[in-house]
């Protein structure tokens, strides 16, 4: 039976406005919408949520709460990255959502690296992303769901091959995996040739690399990437004008259990 899997950075909501696109207006009601239309099997979503001033995190998360509530059937976890009064009026939090049972949850920090950059003439660094992370069955098989949001370095005047860390930790995680695995997100990667690569010396392919997925640049930021024990069927970048990112729809099958990669013995599991 196909796993159909949505990757998509929602913008906490916000539409897309090609004249005004930072004063576009918030639109959950039209997100949920895009959501379902694609009739997912898991969900992964970035910038859930909007960072508040001083870097409140509001609990309950109001659009996570509202996310819950329109997608009934759907197991789902959700965290913020850790709390920091830096926090820019930006997206922040990710969930992933899941129509078999979530368990063994856990969330990872990924550290930003002090860079000084310069927002509307105040000198700001950037506050630290997050992984987060889940395991479920289908089929009889456990499959590992994997969903981050790293630093846009691109959006500093860097590169992250000055500042690997983030990425390394990922990758780490991603040579811990035994079986059947998704890492989904946001990578802000405008060398999406060098993250490819590098995901791809840790036995994981991305679903595609060919199609931008972000409205302001001609970037690939958003992929889904998959290792041995699953095999993509298909997979197509959806346009949409509820965020100014593209959807990612990606249908998978399980591989044969044989096909299925093993961590070396040395690696931690993820969780």
């Amino acid at each position: 039976m196909p796993l159909r899997v949505l990757q998509f950075n929602m913008q906490f909501g916000q539409g897309w406005d090609e004249a005004h696109p930072d004063q576009a207006p918030v639109d959950l009601d039209a997100t949920i919408a895009e959501i379902r239309r694609h009739e997912a099997d898991v969900v992964f979503l970035q910038e859930v949520e909007q960072a508040q001033t001083g870097g409140r995190q509001v609990e309950p998360p109001p659009n996570y709460t509202r996310l819950c509530a329109a997608l009934p059937g759907y197991d789902s976890c959700f965290s913020y990255p850790r709390a920091d009064p830096r926090e820019l009026p930006f997206g922040l939090g990710l969930a992933i959502f899941s129509r078999t049972p979530l368990r063994d949850t856990f969330r990872e920090d990924l550290p930003s690296p002090p860079i000084s950059f310069d927002f509307f003439g105040e000198a700001k660094t950037p506050t630290d992303r997050v992984l987060i992370g889940a395991r479920t069955v289908v089929e009889g098989r456990e499959i590992t769901l994997l969903n981050t949001h790293l630093l846009a370095f691109f959006m500093l005047k860097t590169s992250g091959a000055r500042y690997p860390q983030q990425r390394e930790r990922v990758a780490e995680l991603l040579r811990a995996q035994n079986g059947p695995t998704l890492l989904a997100g946001d990578f802000n990667a405008s060398n999406h040739a060098a993250l490819i690569a590098q995901f791809g010396a840790c036995g994981f392919s991305t679903a595609q690399q060919t199609e931008i997925t972000w409205r302001r640049r001609p970037y690939v930021l958003d992929h889904i990437f998959f290792n041995a024990g699953l095999q993509c069927t298909d997979c197509r970048v959806e346009p949409t004008p509820t965020s100014d990112h593209h959807a990612l729809v990606a249908d998978f099958i399980l591989a044969e259990q044989g096909a299925e990669t093993v961590a070396p013995s040395s690696a931690q599991t993820a969780a």
